[in-house]
């Protein structure tokens, strides 16, 4: 079966905006043309594609299709650029990559800003998750702590994102007034991610040789993470990127000197995409380079 492209335009954008209206202002035509579009091919396919709501989300047979119609759409800008078409609007592009949330908040959008002519879309996972986007095909490349490459794909490592156990001095003063103990440990407030964040409990057993699950507060936000432990809300694993200035500040202090625990990423791609992104992989290694330890 071919594929209408005007009509894979309006599906796609549908997803992407969220709404049949902004689809209609992106693709420059009237909502009723892009109703029409959809419903064609749902007809042509002969089932539902996406959930009208606010917003419109994808049916898992409208998954994969998304995913056809991502790939299609890099394709065809490789295709212009090697035949020498340009055009800046047709040039942009959206790239599907799954990233973590401590990548984002320190290095990864320096890389973003080295490279035009995409429209990125950041799914965010924890690092230890995040290839499973790539793995299901929902993205075109990710960044993750997973070291072997994903079928299909292609694998370059790039260096590790130091953490720090962290707290405020005053935190410190009341929660381990007999020093970093263990037992003080499992009684004090640490701060995670989501449920999918072992930073702590990794560090813990790193340190101590066991493992344990400490009283927490759950603070889904990389500079929250930050804030809450500057004002004694809890201790937690911070970037060193972003706690290093503050421990030399006095505003923060390691818990125990010298225990960092890094964390190695990972940039995968896809191959069958590989070269339309290729100034985007240069980017990330570039970056990586200059802001994750060895």
């Amino acid at each position: 079966m071919n594929f209408d492209r005007a009509q894979l335009d309006a599906f796609a954008s549908i997803l992407t905006t969220g709404t049949f209206e902004r689809a209609a202002q992106h693709l420059g035509i009237t909502q009723s043309a892009v109703s029409q579009r959809l419903k064609s091919l749902e007809e042509k396919l002969g089932c539902v594609l996406i959930i009208r709501g606010t917003p419109c989300v994808a049916t898992t047979q409208g998954e994969v299709l998304l995913r056809h119609a991502n790939e299609v759409a890099l394709l065809e800008k490789q295709v212009k650029e090697e035949i020498g078409f340009s055009s800046e609007a047709s040039n942009l592009t959206s790239l599907q990559i799954a990233v973590n949330a401590d990548s984002l908040a320190t290095w990864f959008i320096d890389a973003l800003a080295q490279v035009d002519g995409f429209l990125f879309d950041l799914k965010i996972d924890d690092q230890n998750h995040s290839a499973d986007w790539l793995r299901r095909g929902e993205v075109q490349a990710a960044v993750s702590a997973e070291p072997t490459p994903i079928r299909g794909c292609d694998c370059f490592p790039l260096g590790a994102l130091r953490y720090r156990a962290t707290a405020s001095p005053a935190f410190v003063k009341r929660w381990f007034p007999d020093g970093i103990t263990l037992e003080a440990l499992k009684l004090s407030p640490a701060l995670t991610y989501n449920v999918k964040d072992t930073l702590q409990t990794e560090w813990l057993r790193s340190v101590f040789g066991e493992s344990i699950f400490p009283n927490t507060h759950w603070l889904p936000s990389p500079q929250a993470f930050i804030d809450a432990t500057v004002n004694h809300i809890g201790w937690g694993m911070n970037p060193s990127i972003l706690v290093d200035p503050l421990i030399e500040q006095d505003k923060l202090v390691e818990l125990i000197p010298d225990t960092p625990f890094d964390t190695k990423l990972f940039w995968h791609t896809s191959r069958s995409t590989a070269h339309t992104i290729q100034p985007l992989t240069t980017a990330i290694r570039q970056a990586a380079r200059s802001a994750l330890a060895d």
